[in-house]
């Protein structure tokens, strides 16, 4: 008879798995390489469990910032950017990030720890009905309620973020649920049924377009005596330029791209309609928009920027977004496989405008007009500094950089405004901006997700000095992390500039008070990056411009260039002043 003490007789007891690792398992099992956020009470050991398996987690100082990243990751790669938070507060802070993804349509999901399920209702620590406070920004939420769950939880939020319209989805894990355990095999065993579960859901869903709808588009484009090509961020997220870049060269239409589609075809190319936007939007016929909405930045579709009688063939990923808008005709579906669908028809029957047609011509004038009429302008050396001069530099130092262009971030109501019409994007989804929300504050967010989503990029963020004041501390983050980001900030003293008001306003009892829009003059904001070790500069001329720029993208090196602008060079609200 065996000895019962022998070791044959027993099983080794099985390793046991606590919810923070079954949560990162998951997460790496899913593919999953980075996570922004900012650890504690209770998600630390998640946070450590995950850099452990191999996420890199970039940790902030602000939720609203790794939010921000977070939902800038997703777009620029195309998998969900992911937000770790707290609980309580932490969460709310977040919801800034989550909110900015659901409007821009990016994918991204925020996980928040939450308290204890035992002591909900009961003023626990930091307790909040986070499932209800996500509702109105996020396209699916769910709490994994018991450790079992987690598997499953984490698999159906990140395929939701991505699925037809992506967007912002929640996770919540109680307290509790990241102390539960269960057997190693168990929580393997649940991990593969989850993930086989969406992929077999997966292979069943699919939008499929038909040949006579894809005919009717192409026949209106055929037709149509001034066509315009309009594309978003929507066709950038889509990776569609190829697919663009093919319609627009076998067919001769211009093109216009909405500011973050901007480099899907390079500015500089002869059928961009950009420096022509008002005529070419003024009088086109047919308009095909990819993968952009005819919200506010395209004036609704309507008008008077936009003709009566134009016809919309509009292709969107969401049928909900055509049937808001009611366009001529509605092609639902991904952009790049619309556009695969729509230049195979052209192949077969093809035809294309030409330079000498009149509306290309047309086009073509008016834009070199616009272009040779701002040239004049920022040929001027202008000092104290205007927001022409420095952005003129600032764009022939990027030129100089090659392939692959820098990454540009940019927020800040004039210094976006005059960038947007200056600064020059060759490269696809090489700019990020305030995005469809106007959303500010999101500079140094973005700037460190491009930075870990496109390595081998320089990052370069044009800042007004009120959007990078929103954000300003994650200069630490730059620096703790050696990431390669050289921040510009156009320093003209305030929101808009200085004290802009009438003396009529100057008026009550707290009229020596400096103006709401004002900040402290000439502050210092290059020497907050020397605190921590980067390198900061303080310029005000041409010519210092240049070497800080040179200096600072030879180095790839944390940097902020603190630019002096004349208080009074810019307008208030931009070019919004209507709406303030």
């Amino acid at each position: 008879m065996a000895d019962s003490d022998s070791p044959n007789s027993q099983n080794a007891p099985e390793t046991l798995v606590d919810g923070n690792l079954l949560a990162a398992k998951s997460l790496a099992r899913c593919g999953v390489t980075h996570m922004f956020g900012i650890v504690g009470i209770p998600v630390t050991s998640l946070a450590n469990r995950a850099v452990s398996l191999g996420i890199r987690f970039l940790a902030f100082h602000n939720e609203q910032s790794a939010g921000y990243a977070a939902s800038a990751y997703g777009y620029l790669t195309a998998r969900p950017g992911l937000l770790l938070t707290v609980s309580g507060p932490g969460c709310v802070h977040g919801l800034a990030g989550l909110s900015n993804a659901m409007a821009n349509n990016w994918p991204m999901v925020m996980i928040s720890g939450s308290c204890d399920q035992n002591d909900a209702g009961r003023g626990d620590f930091q307790e909040l009905d986070q499932i209800e406070a996500v509702k109105p920004f996020s396209k699916f939420s769910v709490k994994a309620r018991d450790i079992k769950e987690i598997p499953n939880s984490v698999v159906r939020v990140l395929e939701r973020a991505v699925a037809g319209r992506p967007g912002g989805c929640y996770l919540d894990i109680p307290s509790d649920v990241l102390h539960q355990t269960l057997p190693e095999s168990e929580a393997d065993s649940l991990l593969s049924a989850a993930i086989s579960c969406v992929e077999t859901e997966l292979c069943e869903n699919g939008n499929v377009i038909g040949r006579s709808e894809v005919e009717t588009a192409v026949e209106l484009l055929k037709r149509a005596e001034r066509p315009l090509i309009v594309f978003g961020k929507g066709a950038a997220y889509a990776r569609a330029e190829g697919e663009l870049r093919k319609l627009v060269e076998s067919t001769g239409i211009p093109f216009l791209p909405t500011p973050m589609g901007k480099g899907l075809l390079p500015d500089t190319h002869e059928l961009a309609a950009s420096a022509a936007r008002s005529l070419a939007i003024g009088k086109c016929d047919v308009a095909l928009v990819v993968g952009a909405r005819l919200n506010w930045l395209l004036h609704f579709g309507a008008p008077p920027k936009w003709p009566k009688d134009v016809k919309f063939v509009l292709v969107d990923v969401c049928k909900d977004e055509i049937e808001l808008r009611k366009p001529h005709l509605g092609l639902v579906g991904d952009a790049k496989k619309v556009l695969e669908l729509i230049n195979r028809e052209i192949k077969d029957d093809p035809f294309c405008l030409g330079k000498t047609h009149p509306w290309v011509e047309a086009i073509s004038k008016k834009a070199k007009e616009n272009v040779l009429r701002m040239e004049a302008q920022l040929a001027k050396d202008v000092v104290p500094f205007n927001f022409l001069t420095p952005m003129r530099i600032i764009r022939d130092t990027i030129a100089s950089v090659g392939s692959p262009a820098p990454i540009l971030v940019t927020e800040g109501a004039n210094t976006m405004d005059v960038g947007r019409a200056v600064l020059v994007q060759t490269e696809p989804r090489t700019r990020l901006d305030a995005g469809t929300w106007g959303t500010m504050g999101v500079g140094l967010g973005y700037c460190i997700a491009a930075a870990v989503a496109e390595s081998g990029r320089l990052v370069v963020a044009v800042e007004g000095d009120s959007g990078f004041g929103f954000s300003a501390m994650e200069v630490e983050t730059l620096v703790r992390y050696q990431l390669p980001v050289v921040v510009i900030v156009f320093n003209n003293g305030g929101v808009y500039g200085g004290d802009r008001r009438s003396p009529e306003e100057i008026t009550g009892p707290f009229k020596d008070d400096p103006a709401p829009t004002s900040f402290v003059p000439s502050a210092a904001y290059h020497i907050l990056i020397e605190a921590f070790g980067g390198k900061g500069y303080l310029v005000a001329t041409p010519n210092e411009l240049k070497s800080a720029l040179v200096e600072s993208f030879s180095a790839r090196k944390p940097a902020v260039i603190n630019v002096t602008i004349d208080p009074y060079a810019g307008a208030e609200s931009g070019r919004l002043q209507h709406k303030n």
